[in-house]
């Protein structure tokens, strides 16, 4: 099948407006590949979950969106795995990534849910796709830095794409990071196999912006967001985490939002 059919199909069973099923992407590569990934990953780096119950809790009742910093090429396995077996996160992946090896590595991402998007421009076949997917009630996947933060030359960005996504698709954002990911290679270094931990936060809803300027309120919402990313990282509070020392062109949200707790309990939705 070609991938490019793949990229707008549903990760899972769902039905029409006349109730009829639609051709979703078979799952048996997608298992097997989890079952690799997973396996290796697990013997490799002892991988553990924290806050799982929150993506459980989140995902029940609709589509959300999966946020998180960018230390390595492998934060998208390792989040991957830790929604699976039960949740299918789809992946923005650069484009020029499908057609290496002549195309398989295309076949592969694609029948595990990802999905293309042209870099350092406004993909708006990338964004819609995407909203499409969470007003299925599906998750998908983005790492809204834009690069791998500390690898090549440019810098991290931080702007309100990814929450543009989320109003578009009606869906809350869910921040999570990947701890010890970026001590498994540097540069010129032989690889390490530290212990490495995914984890959830609790959901940021758009609508609780509500009280900001209209003009500011995706911003301020994807600020907060890498915030509560920085944080579960660090394993610190939110206030003890410097944006203006990670993001130093974006625009510091820290007096609009001084004192406010914007991420609600997953707990008690």
């Amino acid at each position: 099948m070609p991938y490019e059919k793949m990229w707008d199909m549903p990760i899972k069973p769902v039905v029409d407006r006349d109730g009829a099923p639609v051709k979703s992407i078979t799952h048996w590569v997608g298992n097997i590949v989890y079952a690799v990934v997973a396996f290796v990953l697990k013997v490799a780096f002892r991988t553990k979950t924290i806050g799982k119950e929150k993506l459980d809790a989140v995902a029940s009742r609709g589509g959300c969106l999966v946020v998180g910093n960018h230390a390595s090429y492998l934060d998208p396995a390792f989040l991957w795995i830790a929604g699976r077996p039960k949740h299918w996160i789809r992946f923005m992946a650069r484009d020029n990534m499908f057609a290496n090896a002549g195309g398989l590595a295309g076949q592969i991402i694609s029948r595990v849910g990802a999905f293309p998007i042209k870099r350092a421009s406004a993909d708006r076949v990338a964004i819609k796709r995407a909203a499409t997917m969470l007003k299925r009630g599906e998750c998908v996947g983005i790492f809204p830095e834009g690069t791998r933060r500390g690898r090549g030359t440019a810098n991290p960005e931080l702007h309100g794409g990814a929450a543009f996504i989320a109003r578009m698709g009606k869906a809350p954002i869910l921040p999570c990071t990947v701890r010890n990911v970026d001590a498994i290679k540097h540069k010129g270094e032989r690889v390490h196999f530290p212990q490495v931990t995914t984890v959830f936060g609790d959901p940021v809803y758009l609508e609780d912006f509500d009280f900001l300027p209209k003009e500011d309120r995706l911003d301020a919402a994807m600020w907060y967001v890498m915030r509560e990313c920085y944080a579960l990282l660090r394993d610190v509070p939110r206030e003890q985490v410097d944006m203006a020392e990670l993001f130093p062109d974006a625009r510091d949200f820290s007096n609009e939002l001084a004192g406010r707790k914007l991420s609600r309990d997953a707990a008690s939705l």
